[in-house]
């Protein structure tokens, strides 16, 4: 486990609301006249979680380069989940399993923008390669407007194995790609399924698509040739759940 700043009011609450056990201390920007920064502050206390006031030089230096809006906390982040958490991960959500794998989407923008989406799309949990995940920072969480704290992320050692496994639990792959004819509507998604999306630049590994049962794309008309990765994560979660909706 590691501590890290929590940076901004939404991220705050959203630990505030989702994980406090982990939430060290708040810091308060003295003079601070936000009532949403003193609901936090008020919050915290409740927890029985210090809250200390500070100049805002201070708050400053813990932020960085990210805007504070006058209340940072102290997080100690969990350790991802590991291959061997998905059984029960699996198990716990039977046929209604939907799985996200990132095949190297190591900018912390768009991991947090994934979570979002896998956070309201209630997926089963999102999987990262371990020798490519940028884990929980600050920038995921505050990218992720809470989803961090509502999604597993398991790190697996070896991604083609993980791939492997999710099929002998009855969970079928499908690979997004732009050079197959293949559409993602023409997919069958109402039973457990894994979404698997790689980088913008490079794809998904080839390893990890020889893994998928399927390999499909998006389809687009218009004149662009990719989608941002957070966006087709988002657009291909909600083409299962629309699925899902009419079983």
């Amino acid at each position: 486990m590691s501590e890290s700043w929590i940076v901004g009011i939404n991220p705050v609450e959203g630990a505030l609301n989702n994980d406090a056990e982990r939430v060290r201390e708040v810091l308060v920007e003295h003079g601070q006249r936000n009532p949403r920064v003193h609901e936090l502050a008020e919050k915290a206390k409740a927890l029985k979680i210090p809250v200390h006031h500070r100049p805002r030089e201070q708050l400053d230096r813990v932020a960085g380069e990210a805007r504070h809006q006058g209340v940072v906390a102290l997080y100690q982040a969990p350790s991802l989940a590991g291959e061997q958490d998905l059984p029960d991960l699996l198990e716990k959500a039977g046929s209604d399993a939907l799985v996200l794998v990132l095949d190297g989407v190591t900018d912390p923008h768009n991991l947090g923008a994934c979570l979002r989406s896998a956070a309201a799309a209630k997926v089963t949990a999102v999987i990262v390669p371990k020798d490519r995940a940028v884990g929980i920072t600050p920038v995921v969480r505050r990218a992720s407007a809470g989803g961090a704290d509502r999604v597993p992320l398991v790190a697996a050692t070896n991604l083609a194995r993980a791939l492997r496994a999710l099929k002998d639990a009855g969970v079928w792959i499908t690979g997004l790609a732009g050079d197959t004819e293949q559409s993602i509507y023409t997919i069958d998604m109402k039973g457990p399924v894994a979404l698997v999306l790689g980088s913008e630049g490079e794809g998904m590994r080839r390893l990890t698509r020889e893994t998928c049962d399927f390999v499909a794309k998006i389809p687009m008309p218009g004149s662009m040739e990719s989608l941002n990765v957070s966006v087709a994560t988002g657009v291909v979660l909600f083409e299962a759940l629309r699925q899902r909706s009419e079983r």
